[in-house]
């Protein structure tokens, strides 16, 4: 699939801001499966300094400065790219029991491989993601001895989806992974954060994954401007099959409608936008993504549960 994909923000300050400081996570990631074909962005008023770069999971990401006072902050993101099926809908078939991933993931004398290594950094809590036993409680159920990564996680995701309801008026930015547990209701993030903290329990190594899902509307109906959002899912590591995207929202794996930003150990690794600044007092936010289909010869009905969360 080839995508157009528009996400515009805009902060209304009460009082001028003086100066701002600000990380932007809005170019895609570059992936095997992935091709960003361009991308565009625009910051008004013009930034003092405009930098492009990676962070430390090598995401791309922009630092935009503004020196001087503002009431208003629009920042807009236009990319293209395509997006192929990921290699493991050709094949998932590792049947490696969990308990054995755990082993081979805690510390041992000998040097670990680049990918245990990339692994390790998302093996436990982090700000976004405390490891509770409330959370282990939850997902021992699904971490029969001898059960299969693939099918254990499978499990897990498809609890998830059915035993938590997707509110978006629940929860905030930051709702905690165990009241969502404890109310059973939230948004994409929630679940994602809630499965994540689930897997880290049981010594496995998941990431967050922040990026945009392709909906298609109702049959006859016109697709409407600025009326998706984004989208997070989870990553977890098969030391035989690399990456595998889980989506309990939607409970299915990730697929050509899944379009990646970045990832990191949470939400706040990958933030679409966040920063410093001085003054400004109270704010209104409004933010609108469009995720347009450039074939949609072969569009397909999908997934409508997306983060309803501005961000």
């Amino acid at each position: 699939m080839r995508y157009r994909i528009v996400h515009t923000t805009d902060y209304h300050y009460e009082v001028p801001v003086q100066t701002a400081r600000h990380l932007l996570h809005l170019a895609p990631r570059g992936c095997p499966w992935q091709h960003v074909e361009a991308h565009t962005l625009s910051v008004v008023p013009e930034p003092t300094d405009l930098g492009d770069g990676e962070d430390v999971f090598g995401n791309p990401m922009a630092r935009v400065e503004l020196a001087g006072p503002h009431e208003h902050l629009h920042v807009a993101s236009e990319v293209f790219l395509r997006v192929e099926p990921r290699p493991w809908h050709q094949d998932v078939a590792p049947k490696t029991p969990w308990e054995s991933i755990r082993d081979a993931l805690c510390y041992h004398a000998e040097p670990l491989t680049d990918a245990f290594v990339e692994a390790q950094r998302v093996l436990f809590e982090s700000p976004g993601v405390r490891v509770k036993r409330e959370l282990e409680a939850y997902a021992a159920p699904s971490f029969a001895p001898r059960r299969s990564l693939i099918d254990a996680t499978r499990n897990l995701m498809q609890r998830i989806h059915h035993e938590f309801r997707y509110d978006p008026e629940a929860t905030e930015v930051g709702t905690t992974v165990i009241e969502v547990l404890q109310n059973k209701h939230g948004v994409c993030q929630d679940f994602a954060h809630l499965m994540i903290a689930c897997l880290r329990s049981q010594g496995l190594a998941a990431r967050y994954v922040s990026g945009y899902l392709r909906t298609d509307p109702p049959p006859g109906q016109p697709r409407l401007v600025g009326a998706d959002a984004s989208h997070a899912w989870v990553a977890v590591f098969f030391p035989d099959a690399g990456w595998i995207e889980f989506d309990p929202t939607n409970n299915c794996l990730a697929d050509e409608r899944h379009i990646v930003l970045g990832w990191g150990r949470d939400f706040g690794d990958v933030s679409p936008i966040r920063g410093v600044i001085q003054g400004g007092g109270e704010h209104t936010l409004k933010v609108a993504v469009t995720v347009t289909p450039l074939d949609d010869e072969h569009s397909e009905p999908g997934p409508h549960a997306a983060d309803g969360r501005p961000q």
